[in-house]
C-alpha cells in the first residue's frame, strides 16, 4: 500500500480546484483521517449528475442533506425527494453533541449550526405546496409511455389529442381523458372514424383500464390545475441562498407508478423549459431523487429509454440529477454510466448475492493503489464513503475513502407546529393551493351529448305525435258509421247523376222509353 505522503499528494492533486468548489470531507487512509487531505467537489461539474448509494443506516440521507446545504450556500436551488420523511429538518439549525464535536475536531472545520430556506411541496394532501400538471402538458407521447401502451394504442391516444386540439376540448385532468375515450368508443365513433379512421372499442377499453390503474394510485390528485411552473423551483431566497424545495412523498412507496409518472413529467418539463446553457460555472438546479429504485422498478422499456435520453441531454441545460439508493444495481447500467459523481457508503454482505453485488460495485470505481475497494466497501463506518468525481477538465479523480462533514442543519424531522409555520410563510401556497375547475373536455362533451339527447327526444316525440295522429285518422275512417255514411253519400251522388241524365224514375217508366 502507498504511504500517507503519497496519499496526501494524490488527494491534493485530484481535489484541489481553481474555480468554485465545496469541501465535503477529508480523506482517510488505513481507517485514519489524513490532515490536509481535503475532499472537495467542483461546482461546475455538479450538472454531470451523480449517485449516492449504500446500505440502510450508513449515512446516505445526511450526505444528501450536506450537499444540499453547500449548494444552497452557493446560490444553487435544490429539489429533494423526501420519501422517508426525514429531510424537513434542513429548515432548522442543528445542535452540537459530543459525537458531532469529535467529528468537527477531526475534520478541522468551522461548524456553525444553520437553518436553510425551504419550501415544502406535496403530490397528495399532505401539508405543503400542491404540485399539479394537466394531461395536455404531458402530451400523447409521454402519456402513452407512462401508461405502457403499444404503438397502436399510442396512435389512438395521439388521435384523441388531435381531435381535442381541433375541437377546442381542453384535457386538464384524467376525468377529461376518460370522457374522450368513452366518447370515441360510443357516441363519437362515427364522427372520429370519418375524420381520422376507425377506432377499435377493444383498444379504447385497454387504454381506459390503464388509466384506471393510474387513478387507483392517486393520480387524480396530481392531474389538474393550476399547473406548477418549473421556474418556481429555481428561486433564490431573500438572503441570496438557493431555495431548497423538499417534495414530501412519504406515501409514494406504495404508489411507484404515480411517483415515476411525476418524476418523468418533471424531468421532461425541465428539459423543455430550460434553455441551452452549455458549460456554466455552477448548475442552475440540482435534483436529488431518494429511493431511486421506485422510479425504475415499475418503468417500462420505453419509459427507461425516455429517462435515459433526458439524463443525457439535460446536462447542457444546467440541471444536475442525483440518484440516491441502497444498491448501485438499482440504477440501470445505461443511466449509471452517465453519473460523474459517485458517493458510495457501506454495503453489507449477508448472502452470496450480496457479495456479487459488492464485487460489481467495486468494479464501478477507478483503480486505486491505496485501497482494496471490494473489502473496504463492507468496512466503511457511518458517515464515511468512497468518493470519485470529475475534475475541472472532466477527468475522473482518484478514489478516496472520505469522512464526510456533518450537516449544519437539524438531522431530524420538523414537528407539526414547525411544518405549519413553514407552510404559512410560503410565498407559493396561495398560488397553488386552490382548486380551479375550468370548463374542459368533460363538461363540453357532456353538454354536447345532452344537447344531442334533447334533440333526439324532441325528434322522437314528434314522430310519436305523427303516429298518434295517423292512428286516430285511420280509426275514424275505418269505423262502421263512416263506412255507412260513405255508402249513403255514394247512393245520393249516383241518383243525382242519373237524374241529370234523364235516367231516373221507376222501372216501369224506364221500359216505356224503349
Amino acid at each position: 500500500m502507498a504511504s500517507s505522503n503519497e496519499f496526501l499528494a494524490a488527494v491534493n492533486n485530484g481535489y484541489s480546484f481553481k474555480g468554485d468548489h465545496i469541501k465535503i470531507g477529508c480523506g482517510m487512509l488505513d481507517g485514519q483521517v489524513v490532515p490536509g487531505a481535503d475532499v472537495s467537489l467542483p461546482l461546475r461539474m455538479l450538472n454531470r449528475h451523480g449517485l449516492i448509494a449504500g446500505a440502510t443506516g450508513t449515512g446516505k440521507t445526511k450526505t444528501l442533506q450536506l450537499l444540499s446545504e453547500f449548494l444552497s450556500d452557493a446560490s444553487v436551488p435544490v429539489v429533494m425527494m423526501d420519501i422517508k420523511g426525514d429531510l424537513s429538518g434542513i429548515a432548522e439549525a442543528g445542535a452540537v453533541n459530543d459525537k458531532l464535536a469529535e467529528r468537527i475536531k477531526l475534520l478541522n472545520i468551522n461548524y456553525v449550526p444553520t437553518g436553510f430556506p425551504v419550501e415544502l411541496l406535496t403530490l397528495s394532501n399532505e401539508k405543503g405546496i400542491r404540485l399539479r400538471a394537466t394531461v395536455t402538458e404531458f402530451g400523447p407521447i409521454l402519456l402513452s409511455k407512462i401508461l405502457g401502451l403499444n404503438d397502436t394504442q399510442g396512435g389512438v391516444v395521439a388521435m384523441l389529442f388531435k381531435y381535442c386540439d381541433d375541437n377546442k376540448l381542453p384535457l386538464l385532468d384524467l376525468k377529461d381523458f376518460i370522457k374522450i375515450l368513452q366518447y370515441a368508443a360510443n357516441e363519437g365513433k362515427d364522427e372520429l372514424g370519418k375524420m381520422y379512421g376507425n377506432i377499435s372499442s377493444a383498444t379504447t377499453g385497454t387504454i381506459l383500464r390503464k388509466v384506471i390503474e393510474l387513478q387507483q394510485q392517486g393520480a387524480d390528485i396530481f392531474f389538474g390545475e393550476p399547473s406548477f411552473e418549473i421556474d418556481d423551483l429555481m428561486r433564490i431566497g431573500d438572503d441570496g441562498r438557493g431555495m431548497i424545495n423538499i417534495l414530501r412523498v412519504t406515501d409514494m412507496q406504495s404508489r411507484p407508478k404515480l411517483f415515476s409518472t411525476f418524476m418523468l413529467q418533471m424531468l421532461a418539463e425541465l428539459y423543455a423549459t430550460c434553455p441551452e446553457e452549455g458549460d456554466l460555472d455552477r448548475p442552475k438546479l440540482v435534483m436529488f431523487i431518494d429511493e431511486a429504485h421506485l422510479i425504475f422498478e415499475e418503468a417500462t422499456d420505453a419509459l427507461l429509454q425516455q429517462i435515459e435520453t433526458i439524463i443525457k441531454l439535460i446536462r447542457s441545460k444546467g440541471v444536475g440529477i442525483f440518484f440516491c439508493t441502497q444498491n448501485p444495481q438499482d440504477v440501470p447500467a445505461s443511466i449509471l454510466s452517465q453519473l460523474a459523481l459517485k458517493v458510495q457508503h457501506a454495503l453489507r454482505a449477508f448472502t452470496a448475492a450480496d457479495r456479487k453485488t459488492i464485487k460489481k460495485a467495486a468494479e464501478n470505481f477507478p483503480e486505486t493503489s491505496f485501497y482494496k475497494t471490494e473489502d473496504l466497501l463492507t468496512q466503511l463506518g457511518t458517515g464515511e464513503a468512497l468518493i470519485t468525481t470529475l475534475n475541472e477538465k472532466g477527468i475522473p479523480t482518484p478514489l478516496v475513502h472520505t469522512m464526510l462533514c456533518p450537516p449544519r442543519s437539524r438531522m431530524d424531522v420538523l414537528n407539526e407546529n414547525e411544518i405549519d409555520m413553514l407552510v404559512a410563510k410560503s410565498k407559493l401556497v396561495n398560488k397553488y393551493n386552490r382548486e380551479i375547475n375550468s370548463q374542459s373536455a368533460y363538461e363540453i362533451l357532456n353538454e354536447k351529448l345532452q344537447v344531442a339527447a334533447e334533440r333526439q327526444q324532441q325528434a322522437q316525440a314528434a314522430r310519436q305525435q305523427k303516429q298518434t295522429r295517423q292512428v286516430k285518422e285511420k280509426s275514424i275512417f275505418d269505423s262502421p258509421a263512416m263506412r255507412q255514411a260513405e255508402r249513403t253519400a255514394a247512393s245520393v251522388i249516383t241518383r243525382s247523376i242519373l237524374g241529370a241524365l234523364g235516367l231516373g224514375g221507376s222501372s216501369r217508366k224506364r221500359k216505356s222509353w224503349f
